[in-house]
């Protein structure tokens, strides 16, 4: 299977946790596919028109284009139900755990994004919104600190964990461990997982 990838993207690194979780890393070819919001991948949109990764191209030619659809196809593969539990109410607990991590990282990348932009270039109104639902996360995670330790791993816990190690690439300046402590008691088991360890993000 085809996985266009970027070692930065937090987003990637989802679906490479799963594999490795699933132990089936070693069914991915990885291509190196650069995308930027304001300059599409022409070589990437032959497989995914939306220019976007991850995107995964199986060996009938089908493609997945979405994190949480690809984990769900790993899974599928791997067989049982690890990532994404059999029972309902498990099910759903999981998905929404993975809704609120996923979400906390498409506000951190935007928060980047607009940072990143020059000065005068910055809309105070997204730089002051990206910060409000930033600092109002980082609360409702610390409050579900509990039970992430109290559940196996799953594609909730995925989500979460690599949202807040997207945080520490990204935002290093701004620790935020002190403030969260079960929160960061959580994160820095889950952070030691060798799928954690063999997925660290870098740039370039």
């Amino acid at each position: 299977m085809k996985l266009h990838w970027s070692g930065r993207s937090p987003f990637v690194r989802k679906v490479m946790v799963a594999a490795h979780e699933l132990g089936l890393v070693d069914r991915l070819k990885l291509v190196r596919s650069v995308v930027a919001m304001n300059a599409p991948n022409r070589e990437l949109m032959r497989d995914n028109p939306l220019s976007r990764i991850p995107t995964l191209v199986l060996d009938d030619g089908t493609v997945l284009t979405d994190s949480l659809l690809i984990c769900e196809y790993l899974q599928v593969q791997a067989g049982g139900n690890l990532l994404f539990p059999a029972n309902t109410a498990g099910r759903i607990d999981a998905l929404r755990r993975h809704a609120l991590g996923t979400g906390f990282i498409e506000v951190t990348v935007l928060r980047r994004n607009e940072l990143n932009r020059a000065p005068e270039q910055r809309s105070p109104a997204h730089v002051d919104a990206y910060a409000a639902k930033f600092a109002a996360t980082l609360p409702a995670l610390e409050r579900e600190a509990p039970t992430l330790k109290a559940k196996s791993i799953d594609v909730g816990h995925i989500a979460i964990g690599c949202a807040l190690s997207y945080l520490d690439f990204r935002f290093a300046d701004e620790p935020w461990r002190p403030a969260y402590p079960a929160l960061a008691g959580w994160h820095e088991a889950f952070a030691a997982r060798p799928s954690m360890h063999a997925t660290v993000p870098v740039d370039g």
